[in-house]
């Protein structure tokens, strides 16, 4: 949980750090990650028993729990294995959530896209049209921008004013949004709109600002009632405060040496940029529908879909699109987002069809585990995928 004041464009190592809400969590990655043996098809037994194989190497590597979901089509795999607290040596389980962090992302962009499906909204809107007076310059940055991060705006993450209250020990302190996107804006832009791409959960915050400019309602009551009420995601929640809804696995992380600190009572301060708390069927779910066409029109499904290379990544061949990335995987194409957040990091997949699907999710954040811990947590998140259910 440490971060450097973002005078300038950030040091990209910068971003592999435990304050990483981008899911820029796993550095070094080569393409053999992702590469699973083609050999005959494994029995569902037998996928079965190699997966929790692999979760309890993931475990026994530094992992204080492990969820695992394999599905395809209807035939679902659900792998436990590790602790959900670790002081009551409490198992954790398939149903516990967790706080998906950057997943919140692709939430956030299917409510502004079914906006502009309803014609409330325009990915050319600008900032200044809908929140006027907050960003500099912001008449130059569209929607379109914010949530494909385009828009050269710093992130509020890397300040180190965000986190001094936590640093502290106060780890219910509140950062309204607005207050963080003026921590942002008080940096200089990375790089004029439009002409270059930079991840920055402030885009994010922006666009949960403008649903709530357009709508009258609170983000949440839209996430309610667009997403989470229509999919029956009850384990799902956008909360407002620092408290888990329950069951829940507990989130570790390592601050300066071991042990692991339990944080997971953390106010979720990124809020449209990752405050989402949910387990491994809920996040399957979302994306299944999101993928099928479920919840938006094929003509904005494939303006999320329309992706740009992204400099710095977690996986080989990763592109980012509004909110959604698109994978390169040893068995085809697959769509998602990563996120990482203190205590949690979690990593999704789905097919363009929306029926073949893997989460993976560890309650400690990626600054917390080993490198062969995170590449372990890649390798079988590629299995699941590709040879599991």
């Amino acid at each position: 949980m440490t971060s450097t004041t973002q005078k300038s464009r950030p040091a990209r190592s910068r971003r592999r750090r435990t304050t990483a809400l981008s899911g820029g969590i796993l550095a070094g990655l080569t393409a053999a990650v992702l590469v699973v043996a083609a050999a005959a098809t494994p029995s569902r037994t037998d996928a079965q028993a190699s997966l929790q194989k692999d979760a309890d190497a993931l475990v026994a590597a530094g992992a204080p729990g492990v969820v695992l979901l394999s599905r395809d089509g209807r035939r679902t795999i659900s792998i436990t294995s590790g602790l959900g607290e670790i002081s009551t040596r409490t198992p954790i389980r398939a149903d516990d959530r967790i706080r998906v962090a950057s997943v919140a992302k692709t939430y956030t962009a299917t409510v502004v896209l079914q906006l502009v499906g309803e014609g409330k909204l325009r990915l050319t809107d600008t900032v200044e049209h809908w929140l006027p007076g907050l960003v500099p310059h912001g008449d130059k940055i569209s929607i379109r921008q914010l949530l494909n991060h385009t828009s050269g705006l710093a992130d509020f993450e890397y300040d180190p004013v965000v986190l001094a209250p936590y640093l502290a020990g106060d780890l219910s302190h509140r950062w309204a949004p607005r207050k963080l996107v003026q921590i942002a804006v008080s940096h200089p832009p990375l790089f004029a709109p439009g002409t270059d791409e930079s991840y920055s959960s402030t885009n994010y915050l922006l666009a949960g600002l403008i649903v709530e400019a357009r709508t009258g309602h609170t983000l949440g009551h839209e996430l309610n009632r667009r997403i989470f009420q229509p999919l029956h995601l009850h384990a799902t929640s956008f909360p407002t405060t620092a408290r888990m809804p329950s069951p829940h696995a507990h989130g570790y992380l390592v601050i300066k040496k071991p042990p692991a600190t339990d944080v997971t009572g953390l106010y979720p301060f990124p809020w449209a940029a990752g405050a989402i708390v949910s387990n491994a069927a809920d996040t399957a779910t979302f994306y299944r529908a999101l993928l099928s066409g479920r919840l938006l029109s094929p003509r904005l499904l494939h303006a999320m879909q329309t992706t740009h290379a992204q400099k710095h990544i977690d996986i080989p061949g990763q592109r980012y699109g509004l909110g959604l990335i698109r994978y390169s995987t040893a068995c085809g194409t697959a769509w998602g987002h990563n996120g990482a957040y203190p205590g949690y990091y979690v990593y999704d997949f789905t097919s363009s069809d929306g029926q073949r699907q893997a989460v993976i999710e560890v309650n400690a954040d990626p600054g917390s585990v080993s490198k062969t811990t995170g590449l372990k947590s890649i390798r079988l998140l590629a299995k699941a995928y590709c040879t599991g259910a």
